[in-house]
């Protein structure tokens, strides 16, 4: 290494999607936004909300890069965060040692955040539930960190397996988090209106009583079915 890195280095100008843009996703499945990119785009299966209870979001990523057991960089996002953003933070999904908590969550809610999304570990269960902020981890653990860097904040990091940079749109409820990057944003707001147009009516088939899927009805009527008994 030819010097030594600085122990914080802070991107606080980055593209941002509209606030029309932002509206698009108010209430959209995770599903359906995959299925909008092709069937890709969540999170690793292992990233949970503390409370299920409070776990629907969209906002704006805000990214974070921590060392394992230490959220300096965390802490620092606090003073990019503006209303309707997302801490997104890299953790390298260390489970020795809690990087946030609920004093951390109760100061994104005050900067106007809207959720939290750490891959890697956190602690105070009650205190996070009482905060009401939609936070994703890995885990629990009252194990704490330290706070000494080095980190990034709004620089691109990998959180849950996904390439995520600063301004993409983040989005949560109980299934998961979909990541939708700011090139995809037009192109996957058009395809959930048809989405849900052919969600609904597959619902009402359902509900109507249909009981074995028209692919499979095909396929057995041109004969590309063999029975084997």
């Amino acid at each position: 290494m030819l010097e030594e890195p600085p122990i914080l280095q802070i991107r606080r100008h980055f593209p941002r999607p509209t606030a029309a843009q932002l509206a698009g996703f108010a209430g959209a499945q995770t599903g359906f936004l995959a299925d909008c990119m092709d069937g890709r785009g969540a999170m690793d299966a292992a990233l949970k909300p503390v409370d299920p209870a409070r776990a629907s979001f969209a906002g704006v990523a805000v990214t974070c890069l921590c060392g394992p057991g230490d959220n300096l960089a965390i802490l620092a996002a606090l003073t990019v965060l503006r209303p309707g953003d997302v801490i997104v933070a890299a953790a390298d999904g260390f489970a020795g040692l809690a990087v946030t908590g609920d004093r951390v969550a109760g100061m994104a809610r005050n900067q106007g955040g809207v959720a939290m999304v750490v891959d890697g570990m956190v602690r105070d269960t009650p205190g996070i539930r009482g905060v009401g902020l939609p936070l994703f981890a890995r885990g629990v653990t009252p194990n704490s960190c330290a706070a000494s860097g080095p980190g990034t904040v709004g620089e691109p990091i990998v959180a849950g397996g996904v390439a995520v940079a600063a301004g993409d749109i983040v989005v949560g409820d109980v299934d998961g988090i979909v990541v939708v990057p700011q090139a995809r944003i037009d192109m996957v707001l058009a395809r959930l209106a048809e989405i849900r147009v052919a969600e609904e009516a597959m619902d009402a088939k359902v509900a109507a009583g249909l009981g074995i899927p028209g692919r499979i009805t095909a396929l057995i009527e041109a004969g590309k079915v063999r029975f084997l008994d």
